[in-house]
């Protein structure tokens, strides 16, 4: 009965609905910036991925053999995290990083800076989440400066951090990376981190947006009346 009608009681999938008020004007200006960037500007895309964990495993990890994985040890010993930020040019791939111990306010200031620092002479236009650091009133003087009004921020809608295409580079970046590695103490993390972004940026490979704005807002109004539908009932 179930394979009849399409039934897989075994699945289960969350689902979240944005209720940012902007929801229509913060999508349409994101996704312009990816399909149509404004002439001699460079759009890049910020986050951070925090609690990125030191873990060594205990055990020697086992390399993969024909029809056989790689192998991990569940257990491991921890020594710590660390904070990564990355800024994805969202034309090239290029990607610039740092790692801090936290990220305040202050280490995303820092960052900002290091950013608009490999993007000198040029507009810039940063695609960023509304988490409350990057609203502080210090980064709001920081952009106020004369020499930084060439810099503008764009805030994706709230619940909607898939409009982020960093959110991509960390999806592979912890796959191949942070996830499969054993390492003894936090600085040896960063390493690899560095090491990874470095090889990264040796072939960068862009992150191609497809769907114009309408055809999401569409989506999200299907997904919604659809959800809605079945509530109701």
């Amino acid at each position: 009965m179930w394979r009849r009608f399409c039934l897989q009681p075994h699945r289960s999938e969350g689902f979240k609905f944005s209720t940012d008020p902007e929801l229509d004007a913060k999508v349409r200006d994101v996704v312009g910036l990816y399909l149509d960037p404004p002439e001699n500007a460079v759009v890049v895309c910020v986050d951070e991925k925090s609690q990125c964990q030191a873990l060594e495993r205990t055990q020697p990890i086992l390399p993969l053999r024909p029809g056989i994985p790689e192998r991990q040890a569940h257990d491991y010993a921890w020594h710590g995290v660390t904070c990564l930020f990355a800024a994805l040019n969202a034309a090239t791939g290029q990607v610039t990083d740092a790692c801090y111990p936290r990220h305040r306010h202050q280490d995303f200031l820092k960052f900002l800076t290091k950013t608009a620092a490999a993007y000198p002479g040029v507009a810039l236009h940063v695609v960023l989440d509304n988490y409350a650091t990057h609203k502080h009133q210090d980064v709001r003087t920081w952009l106020a400066r004369p020499e930084n009004q060439r810099i503008t921020l764009h805030f994706t809608p709230a619940s909607c951090s898939w409009l982020n295409l960093v959110e991509c580079f960390f999806s592979v970046i912890t796959r191949q990376a942070i996830r499969r590695g054993s390492f003894t103490s936090v600085r040896q993390l960063t390493a690899a981190i560095g090491a990874f972004t470095g090889g990264w940026n040796d072939h960068p490979r862009p992150f191609a947006w497809t769907k114009d704005a309408e055809e999401i807002l569409a989506s999200i109004n299907r997904a919604k009346t659809k959800t809605k539908a079945l509530t109701d009932h």
